[in-house]
């Protein structure tokens, strides 16, 4: 008793009707992967084109002016090292490095401690929650703003509505913005408050922590606090690194708001008595005010050499601190 095929249109030794397919040529292949990676390189060519004119171009122009003497109307003029050498003896730019660095020690800490503490309150269950994580985080969207940088100038300025609050309480130093050593405080003061961008973060986090474990060691006797600092802490010490690295970034890059609040252009431009002369400030009033864009492209560099080492020491230090679920450190 014979069989039909089980398959029509395939003979006996199993091949198509109408013949074995072909394998492509490889001329005919190399063809259509150029099709396939012009099309990928078209659709890629705004990023590319942005590239390397907005950044890469720049960047490179800049090194080269960082030894240069340049004015912004003549022709650069090749002086060497004398940039760096000078700008290491100035007196200003040392203010500079001091102001950047006590904002950065004392600003983002605080920010990062109020936004994690917001952040544990809103991990809770609790009616209207997803109306506060929209008012925590909307000074995150409108922060950086220079209205809003006119409007901190104007609530920290004299006479106004922190220093009548001041006043109530006995303290009388006047607005901090018209203060050499109190405007800073101002500048802290508005970073902390834009704390919304690591909140969101931070409850990323949290939700991430298993709830067994804080189950767990409340069987086990463990109080709110030790939960906290053996389960809650080390659970989310990648999203604290993270958030971390990411402001301390941002403290290094401040300038708009300092710029705003220290009084703008003019001979104040940094504050007065240069009390919010941040790095980015001085820079500023070296390029544009002081047409010195050899000096202020030489001191860009030693920013972002400075921003690079100080991420390299973020990222050594996280071994010791930071824990992965894998167990890596």
């Amino acid at each position: 008793m014979t069989h039909a095929p089980a398959m029509e249109g395939l003979s006996q030794d199993s091949e198509p009707r109408h013949g074995p397919v072909k394998p492509e040529r490889p001329a005919a292949l190399k063809r259509r992967r150029r099709r396939e990676n012009l099309a990928g390189y078209l659709f890629m060519s705004p990023w590319i084109a942005g590239f390397l004119l907005l950044t890469a171009g720049p960047m490179v122009a800049s090194l080269y002016f960082a030894f240069t003497d340049y004015n912004l109307f003549d022709a650069p003029k090749w002086i060497g090292l004398d940039n760096f050498s000078e700008m290491f003896g100035d007196p200003r730019w040392q203010h500079s490095v001091r102001v950047t660095l006590w904002y950065v020690v004392v600003g983002t800490p605080l920010k990062l401690l109020l936004a994690l503490g917001v952040a544990l309150l809103l991990a809770q269950k609790r009616r209207g929650q997803a109306f506060y994580r929209a008012a925590f985080y909307a000074p995150s969207l409108i922060g950086a703003s220079v209205s809003v940088a006119i409007v901190w100038k104007a609530i920290f300025s004299d006479d106004a509505i922190v220093d009548r609050t001041q006043k109530i309480f006995g303290i009388d130093v006047g607005g901090w913005t018209g203060d050499p050593d109190m405007i800073i405080y101002s500048l802290v003061a508005l970073t902390v408050w834009q704390f919304g961008a690591p909140m969101v973060i931070f409850l990323a986090g949290l939700k991430q922590v298993p709830r067994e474990l804080y189950e767990a060691a409340e069987v086990d006797g463990a109080g709110k606090l030790r939960r906290f600092w053996n389960i809650t802490l080390p659970m989310i010490s990648p999203v604290l690194f993270f958030n971390v690295l990411l402001e301390t970034i941002h403290s290094f890059q401040i300038f708009s708001s300092a710029y705003i609040v220290g009084g703008g252009a003019g001979g104040n431009a940094c504050g007065p008595a240069d009390g919010s002369m941040v790095y980015t400030c001085y820079l500023y009033v070296q390029g544009f005010e002081n047409s010195r864009m050899g000096l202020a492209s030489a001191m860009a560099w030693m920013l972002l050499v400075a921003v690079a080492l100080v991420t390299a020491v973020l990222f050594w230090s996280q071994k010791r601190w930071v824990h992965y679920e894998e167990g890596a450190r």
